[in-house]
C-alpha cells in the first residue's frame, strides 16, 4: 500500500517508524514547518521531520493545505494517508486525494475527548480507562467513522506526558493493523456511538493551581498539564513551576474528596510545611507531597532542597 504520513510532534514518530517497519510504501512525509525552539528560538525541524530524514523519506513541510500542496499530493498516487497529530486542518480537496481517504490515529476512545488535548482532558477528568482510535478523517472535528480501538487502564498517578508516550506506541500498532486491514479488505469503518465530549487545548491559565480544591482535583490538574503547558502557582507574587505531587505516604486510598477533622483540612490550602523529609502543601482536603519545583529564574529542583533554603522567609503560602 502506498501512503502519505502526516504528523509533527514526537508522539507521531512511533507510528511513522512502525509503518516503515511493516513494509508500507511511504511516498512522502507531511509535517509542519520548522519552528523556533528554546530560549534562543533556533529554527528546528519537527520530530517527525527529523525521523523522516533519518529514514530517508521525502519530507513536505507546510502549515496549511495550499492548492499547490494538494496538486502535489495528487501526483503521488496514494492509496491512503495516515495522520497522527499533524496540527493542521485537511480541507475537502485534500481529503479526496487518497483512494482510501485519511486514517487518523487519535489518542482517545472516540467519541470521548474529541479535539487537540484528549489525553490531558482524560487525566483531568480522572477517567479510569483511556486508549486510542483509528477513524476516517472527515470535515467534522474527530467525527468520522471508526476502524479500530484499543484501551488501557489509566493510572491515577500518571502524567499526561507519560500516558501519551505509552499510547503513542500501542496506538502505532493499531494504526498498522488498520492500514493492513484496509489493504486486505478486512476492515470497514462504523459510525461513532455514545456521548461526545470535547478536549480543547489547555492554556497556561488552565495550568494555574487552585489549592482550595480537593487534593484529588489538584493532583489531577497538575498531572494533566505535565509536561505542557506546565503546572504553576505563585509565591510572594512570583511564579513557581510545579512538578507532579503525591499523596502522603504514597497511598492512593489516603486521598479524599471531602474535608478532614470536621471539614477543616489539616494543612490550610496553599500553605507549605516541611514534615521530616517531606514538603507538604495544603489543599481543600488532604495535604499533598511536593516533588520538584522551579522557582522564578532557577532550574527545577527537589522541593526539600528548595524548602530548606526558603525556611528563613517565614510562613510560605502558594497564592
Amino acid at each position: 500500500m502506498r501512503i502519505l504520513f502526516a504528523g509533527t510532534p514526537g508522539v507521531a514518530v512511533p507510528s511513522l517508524r512502525a509503518l516503515v517497519d511493516a513494509g508500507f510504501d511511504v511516498a512522502a512525509v507531511l509535517t509542519r514547518v520548522d519552528a523556533p525552539v528554546g530560549r534562543r528560538k533556533v529554527l528546528t525541524p519537527s520530530p517527525v521531520a527529523a525521523a523522516a530524514e533519518e529514514l530517508g523519506l521525502p519530507v513536505l513541510k507546510a502549515n496549511r493545505f495550499t492548492p499547490d500542496l494538494v496538486a502535489h499530493l495528487g501526483t503521488l498516487t496514494l492509496d491512503a494517508a495516515a495522520i497522527v497529530a499533524y496540527g493542521g486542518i485537511v480541507p475537502p480537496a485534500g481529503l479526496a486525494v487518497p483512494r482510501h481517504g485519511w486514517i487518523n490515529l487519535h489518542f482517545s476512545v472516540l467519541p470521548a475527548w474529541r479535539g487537540a488535548a484528549p489525553v490531558q482532558h482524560a487525566v483531568l477528568a480522572g477517567d479510569d480507562v483511556t486508549g486510542a482510535t483509528t477513524f476516517l478523517l472527515e470535515e467534522g472535528l474527530d467525527t468520522g467513522p471508526v476502524f479500530g480501538v484499543m484501551t488501557e487502564t489509566l493510572d491515577p498517578g500518571a502524567t499526561s506526558g507519560e500516558v501519551l508516550d505509552r499510547l503513542s506506541h500501542s496506538g502505532a500498532i493499531l494504526l498498522v493493523q488498520t492500514l493492513s486491514g484496509l489493504e486486505a479488505g478486512r476492515v470497514t469503518a462504523t459510525p461513532q456511538t455514545g456521548e461526545a465530549t470535547l478536549a480543547p487545548k489547555l492554556t497556561i491559565d488552565d495550568a494555574r493551581i487552585d489549592w482550595s480544591l480537593p487534593a484529588v482535583a489538584v493532583r489531577r490538574r497538575i498531572n494533566a498539564v505535565t509536561p505542557e503547558p506546565g503546572a504553576w502557582s505563585t509565591l510572594d507574587g512570583q511564579r513557581v513551576k510545579l512538578g507532579p505531587v503525591t499523596p502522603i505516604g504514597g497511598r492512593e486510598d489516603g486521598m479524599t474528596d471531602g474535608g478532614m477533622d470536621g471539614g477543616q483540612p489539616a494543612v490550610p490550602p496553599g500553605r507549605i510545611d516541611v514534615v521530616g523529609r517531606q514538603v507538604l502543601v495544603g489543599t481543600g482536603t488532604d495535604a499533598l507531597v511536593l516533588g520538584d519545583l522551579q522557582p522564578a529564574g532557577k532550574k527545577m529542583m527537589r522541593a526539600l532542597d528548595w524548602a530548606r533554603g526558603a525556611a528563613t522567609r517565614g510562613e510560605l503560602v502558594f497564592e
